[in-house]
């Protein structure tokens, strides 16, 4: 088998791992932040009828601009009271590929993006795979975003792309408006707010969308695989000036989004609030799990998404493969002392917590 490094690879990708979290065969796989429950029935049937009709004109390409999708996910996004226009928003093969166009569009070669670690580790990896220069912003030892700080290194670097991850991946802690306009007016680049958790945020915390307005290098990406368990699908969208809309049309491939995928999204969508109505089942197990993690000598990171940062321990390797041995898969983020675990069904809950248990007194730090 040829070696890798016997290809003409480009150098800035020499040396690195693909992305992915761990598929194993677990009884309670509670790494990768999916929505536990399953779709409710009355989608399902829609989904079916709904393919079935696109599947007639198969022989045919899709909408390439997929206006009906971004239609309804507009009309989405308005139902918080921020009025957006379907020309403010775009959607692609999930929020990955939405990012990845937005470096197509205003990063590349001799250009810098910037986000403020630890985070999203996909922003550097799709900075790379554009030939976008990625540079480490900095956060405090609480995983927060100091604001004066971080205008002053956006500044400094000049980034052509600065991304927030509000709730934050995977601290979990969503990021004041304040922040994000502060961080917005210190760069001449655009500002990508990523929002793929912000349905599980707690109550009262607002959106970037309520910023849009007036701010043309401002973006708002979403997702349908989180809140809307649809992560199989692979849905992914934003929300910005129509301008933005317009530059990614630049870039994106020849009819991107396949007619059934359109299709699932738009049935998805049109079944929002039974598909909504598991949020807060999630958002119960996230509290439980920050609540019972001080019994058992832990703590956590104020979570305002479907998952909890939790810890800390002395070696957060050896406590992960311990609760793998109890048949409970957490992830490993590499932030030494922590681990982070999606909050699934109350029963996962139990088996997380049990196993937790067990674990924890031969694990934590200090003991």
């Amino acid at each position: 088998m040829t070696p890798l490094d016997a290809l003409p690879l480009r150098p800035e990708l020499r040396g690195r791992t693909p992305y992915g979290a761990p598929q194993l065969q677990v009884a309670h796989r509670l790494n990768t932040n999916e929505n536990p429950h399953p779709l409710p029935a009355e989608l399902l049937a829609t989904l079916g009828e709904a393919l079935g009709h696109a599947a007639l004109e198969l022989n045919r390409y899709p909408d390439r601009d997929a206006v009906a999708l971004r239609t309804d996910l507009a009309a989405y996004l308005s139902r918080g009271g921020e009025r957006v226009e379907p020309a403010q928003v775009w959607a692609a093969n999930g929020s990955n590929e939405v990012l990845q166009q937005v470096l197509q569009a205003f990063g590349g070669a001799g250009r810098t993006a910037l986000g403020f670690t630890p985070s999203y580790s996909m922003h550097p990896i799709i900075s790379a795979g554009t030939g976008t220069a990625w540079v480490d912003g900095h956060r405090r030892a609480d995983f927060t975003i100091d604001p004066a700080a971080a205008v002053a290194q956006v500044r400094e670097v000049r980034p052509d792309v600065v991304f927030v991850t509000s709730p934050n991946n995977p601290t979990g802690t969503a990021v004041a408006l304040e922040t994000v306009t502060e961080l917005y007016d210190a760069t001449e680049g655009v500002l990508v707010v990523d929002e793929a958790y912000a349905e599980f945020a707690r109550t009262g915390t607002p959106s970037a969308l309520t910023l849009l307005p007036g701010r043309p290098r401002l973006l708002v990406s979403r997702t349908m695989s989180k809140a809307f368990g649809m992560a199989g699908l692979r849905l992914g969208y934003l929300a910005a000036d129509p301008a933005v809309v317009d530059a990614l049309q630049l870039v994106r491939l020849p009819y991107h989004l396949s007619s059934l995928t359109q299709a699932a999204a738009r049935a998805a969508l049109a079944h929002t609030d039974a598909l909504l109505a598991t949020v807060d089942a999630v958002k119960e197990q996230r509290d439980r799990i920050v609540a019972t993690l001080p019994s058992l000598g832990l703590t956590s990171v104020p979570s305002d998404a479907n998952f909890v940062l939790f810890g800390r321990f002395a070696d957060a390797p050896a406590a992960w493969k311990a609760l793998l041995e109890h048949d409970v898969l957490v992830r490993d983020v590499g932030i030494p002392g922590w681990l982070r675990v999606t909050a699934g069904t109350p029963a996962e809950t139990d088996a997380f917590l049990t196993a937790l248990g067990e674990v924890a007194p031969d694990h934590r730090l200090g003991d």
